[in-house]
């Protein structure tokens, strides 16, 4: 049973997610040791505010000082002095119990289920792209990579009226935003050339630059949504040459994702892929690692 820091809160994970991220971890991203998770559902067992006591909560995994130039401008998820949530020297969520900053708890309203609601940090991680960039209404904005968040890049863009081309490996991912109105097209060897004004790299990969950077107009920007362990190389001439802007992005506001889930803009449940009871999350972490393999989800609801 983890120490219950003051203003921390005590949390039982009821359902967890593996994401691109742990699996990144597990092959040495951050150097990572300790135990993982980040994306969860908990139930609060013990919390200095006794209303919290009892209540389904997701949280922000950044856990900021507080005191620093960077959290009084508002901007704990940049805090030099943070410590992350499964990631960086915080004990994450895939264990019976955890603990949590109360203040970065967001209560759940009951009509919205777990199943939905453990999509909360990857989704509001394709929300924080309209908080960084202005992208005109109705704009095409090009989506490069189906997996987990590149889905819920694309739905999330797409019902916010924007026309999304995605391009990915996978017909079977790219039928479910496919059926959200996103023009759907299979990655290849040879792909449109400065056709778009805005690019979002979401494949996960090295390679995710150099294609976002070839398919985007002079003057364009590209979103950058990969983490990748190891250097990425980089051409930097046709960057320069084009006049690209290059934005990086990570977390977003749970406040923007939340409504979301709750108006049911996005269909999440159609991305799980399996589920498995926290005794069994080793063979749970081999599945998600399998090629093509959308949310694996650890439950524990015992």
């Amino acid at each position: 049973m983890p120490q219950r820091p003051a203003g921390f809160a005590l949390l039982r994970p009821l359902v967890a997610g593996i994401c691109n991220t742990d699996l990144e971890l597990q092959r040495g991203y951050y150097g990572f040791t300790g135990t993982p998770g980040h994306e969860f559902v908990a139930e609060v067992v013990e919390a200095d505010t006794a209303t919290l006591v009892g209540q389904r909560v997701v949280g922000e995994i950044n856990l900021a000082c507080t005191q620093c130039d960077w959290c009084r401008r508002g901007m704990g998820r940049h805090c030099p002095h943070r410590t992350v949530l499964g990631i960086v020297n915080h004990p994450g969520a895939f264990q019976e119990f955890f603990t949590l900053p109360e203040r970065n708890l967001h209560v759940l309203p009951e009509g919205l289920s777990s199943d939905r609601a453990v999509f909360t940090e990857p989704l509001a991680a394709a929300c924080e792209i309209l908080d960084q960039v202005a992208i005109p209404a109705g704009e095409t904005v090009a989506v490069l990579g189906d997996g987990k968040l590149g889905l819920l890049i694309a739905l999330v863009l797409q019902a916010h009226g924007y026309q999304v081309h995605q391009f990915g490996r996978h017909r079977e991912k790219l039928r479910i935003s496919a059926a959200a109105g996103v023009v759907t097209k299979l990655a290849g060897s040879v792909m449109p050339a400065a056709a778009y004004d805005w690019t979002v790299d979401a494949t996960g990969s090295p390679e995710g630059l150099r294609t976002a950077a070839a398919i985007t107009r002079p003057r364009g920007t590209v979103i950058l949504k990969s983490t990748v362990h190891g250097t990425v190389a980089v051409d930097t001439a046709s960057i320069i040459v084009n006049e690209l802007t290059l934005v990086g992005s990570r977390c977003g506001r749970f406040e923007a994702a939340l409504p979301v889930l709750r108006n049911g803009l996005v269909p999440v449940e159609q991305m799980i892929a399996a589920r498995f009871p926290l005794a069994q999350a080793v063979e749970a972490f081999g599945t998600a690692a399998k090629p093509g393999t959308l949310k694996v989800l650890l439950t524990n609801q015992g």
